[in-house]
């Protein structure tokens, strides 16, 4: 494991742990998150730690011309029972992201740190939100880094008030990348319900060859 300097570079992705862990320490500033972003590698820690830096590998990703969209979800969207918009209340959603309780979930890794970052990132254009509306109440939502130069989108959380509300988002955010002629989006680690999606597991060697 690497412990980082003040310089914005990163050790070589190949020297992280099992776990994809790759380095401990630095900090949170704009250029160093966006140096990570465009090396494959991204901060996750909890608030009593330092922060900690993955590449895992293999790596949790969404071809959009994979999306898997099951039979109920094509009727709730033919019905059009939410609104979807982007980048109308950024600070809202990370919020939500970081309070909203999950099964099986104690805690969060969106720490006040994390939300102050990615607020800035997003006022750089860096990070961007979906927020997901019913009867003008937010109920869903996610937020991500859009590397627009890569045509990546690096997906980092969602929550959901009402069934199926973050993943009407997501559906929503696929076809607005679609148009942005995406290459695909980092998932980062495996989950259920992102391969429903119909996300799936590619080596770290295959990732990193759609952002050189």
């Amino acid at each position: 494991m690497y412990i980082l300097t003040n310089t914005l570079q990163f050790p070589s992705v190949n020297h992280a742990d099992i776990d994809g862990l790759l380095a401990v320490g630095g900090d949170l500033s704009t250029d160093r998150l966006v140096e990570a972003y465009t090396n494959g590698i991204f901060p996750w820690y909890n608030e009593d730690q330092p922060i900690l830096w993955f590449s895992p590998d293999p790596r949790m990703v969404l071809f959009p011309k994979e999306l898997h969209i099951s039979k109920s979800m094509k009727q709730l969207l033919r019905k059009d029972q939410f609104e979807v918009t982007f980048n109308k209340d950024f600070d809202t959603v990370i919020y939500n992201c970081a309070t909203v309780k999950r099964v099986e979930q104690d805690g969060t890794w969106i720490t006040n740190d994390m939300q102050k970052a990615y607020k800035k990132m997003h006022i750089l254009g860096y990070a961007i939100s979906v927020e997901v509306w019913f009867d003008s109440e937010l109920v869903g939502g996610l937020y991500g880094i859009w590397l627009a130069d890569k045509k990546i989108f690096c997906g980092e959380s969602m929550f959901s008030k009402v069934n199926n509300a973050s993943k009407f988002g997501f559906i929503k955010l696929v076809e607005w990348l679609k148009q942005k002629e995406v290459n695909l989006i980092d998932c980062q680690v495996y989950t259920d319900h992102l391969a429903s999606l119909g996300a799936r597991e590619i080596s770290r060697a295959e990732f990193l060859t759609f952002l050189k």
